[in-house]
């Protein structure tokens, strides 16, 4: 995104003890252990055929920065497989867009820095929704997730939206229950990912996890042995590897600035009101 500088604004983030040494895998390092974030993810009032606990409904087109709901990613890496450190400065507002940007800059032991955000409450049933733009790269992961996990003192569950913009033609969709994966599915993106914003979505529920792309259903799962059942917080991030090269291939610097887009994130809670006229949740249940 070629952002005017007089209207984009870096996101300051809170400065907060964590060690990044306790990650044990790509997710682990960027999730501290905020007690006052999970005892308010947890606090929340359940919705309407909910299971498991879930904080409220929200739709936010980044029109701010609600420092309420948003953690920022800040001075730290994942583990010797991420060949960057998350910063802030990654971190950037502008026209209604946030980005999460990946530049050459050395910080820490890293000589490259990339963006994170998640949210600080728990989700549980229902909608989950982004709309978002990446740019190309090989060696680059471009990720829309929820993940809950050990530094929560939670059992890992994770679903994800991935790409590797290696290949922008593609979203990987995957989901993690109690640490156990093997259930990725590369899919299609009519376009590609980076020539316009996407829609992006997963509906989960107690029987079934289903997945879509620009409102086209795109994976299903039904195994219950498969489906996550722990409340999750929210995450986008984008970094790199120079190590992970079967997967997201091998990384070459890019020699600029690339970004992450995001236009708008929302969650819809089990049986509540879709949150914006262009919601999944207002046509499908």
């Amino acid at each position: 995104m070629n952002s005017n500088p007089k209207a984009t604004t870096a996101i300051d983030a809170p400065s907060l003890p964590y060690r990044a040494g306790q990650a044990a895998r790509r997710r682990l390092g960027s999730l501290g252990a905020l007690l006052l974030a999970a005892l308010a993810g947890f606090l929340a009032t359940p919705s309407y055929a909910q299971d498991i606990p879930t904080s409220p409904s929200f739709v936010d087109d980044f029109k701010s920065f609600d420092r309420a709901r948003w953690y920022v990613s800040d001075g730290w890496n994942n583990g010797s497989h991420q060949n960057c450190t998350w910063s802030k400065g990654m971190v950037e507002l502008s026209n209604n867009v946030l980005s999460l940007g990946f530049e050459k800059q050395t910080l820490k032991d890293r000589e490259y820095v990339c963006g994170e955000i998640q949210t600080k409450q728990r989700f549980g049933y229902g909608t989950y929704e982004a709309r978002l733009k990446t740019d190309t790269g090989s060696g680059l992961n471009a990720a829309f997730f929820t993940y809950i996990g050990p530094s929560d003192k939670q059992p890992w569950d994770e679903i994800d939206f991935e790409v590797l913009t290696k290949d922008t033609s593609k979203v990987q969709v995957n989901a993690y229950i109690a640490g156990k994966g093997k259930n990725e599915k590369l899919v299609d993106v009519p376009g590609g990912t980076e020539n316009a914003f996407n829609d992006y979505a997963f509906v989960w529920q107690k029987d079934s996890l289903r997945w879509y792309v620009n409102g086209q259903l795109v994976n299903t799962i039904t195994d219950p042995a498969k489906l996550p059942s722990h409340a999750q917080k929210i995450f986008f991030s984008f970094w790199g590897s120079d190590t992970m090269k079967g997967w997201m291939g091998a990384f070459a610097d890019p020699g600029r600035k690339l970004s992450l887009q995001i236009e708008r994130v929302a969650f819809t809670a089990l049986g509540e009101p879709c949150q914006f006229p262009e919601s999944l949740a207002c046509s499908v249940k």
